[in-house]
Formats: structure tokens, sequence, C-alpha cells
């Protein structure tokens, strides 16, 4: 489990796939904090691990990256965590746009894709 609080390289996720997944690594995105929490294997585990660094639910949302596809492919917005009817998000996915759209910029300004 990592932590992202500074711009790291996608190779750095790439050499993380394997031990948990051989494709992809589950990710969970604080929008407020601009931080993301990767490798678990469950989504609620690196909600849990932000949670105790001092994230409030309301900001987290999971996600799953796949670093070897191309960057605008690479982001699945998909979790049990994101199942939140009190904010209005009635599935895995991550209904508001606008909240897709905060994910985008962090994952773009935390991850420097190929």
């Amino acid at each position: 489990m990592r932590i992202i609080t500074e711009p790291i390289d996608i190779y750095v996720l790439e050499n993380m796939l394997g031990q948990y997944y051989d494709d992809m690594l589950k990710a969970v995105v604080d929008v407020k904090k601009e931080v993301i929490a990767v490798n678990a294997d469950m989504h609620a585990d690196l909600e849990r691990e932000l949670l105790d660094t001092g994230s409030r639910q309301w900001d987290l949302w999971g996600i799953n990256i796949f670093p070897r596809a191309e960057k605008d492919e690479g982001i699945v917005f998909d979790s049990l965590i994101n199942i939140r009817p009190n904010q209005n998000n009635r599935s895995r996915a991550v209904e508001n746009l606008d909240v897709r759209k905060k994910i985008l910029e962090i994952i773009n300004k935390k991850i420097k894709w190929k």
C-alpha cells in the first residue's frame, strides 16, 4: 500500500502489479486532500488507510488504475465504496461528472503517464 502525495512516474505503479492483480491496481482518491492511496486487495483497505490519516469519507472515491493501458483508458470508476445514496451515488461507478473530473485532475497531477 502506498499513499501518493507527490507526482510519480507510471512505471512506479507498473512495478506494483502482481502483488494483488496482474494488470490493475485498486486506488482510492481523496478529492479534498488530493492524494491517492494505491495497491491493496480491496478498496476498503485503502479507504481505511486514508480515514486513519485524517481523510473524510465524503471525499473518498474508489477507482481502478491500469498502468499499462493508454492514459485515457487506464482509469475505471468502479468500486463498492462508491455506493453512497446519501451523496446521490447509487452505483459502484462515480456518477457525478464533476467528481469524475476532479479525480482525473488529481490523477493527471500525481501520475506521469507514458
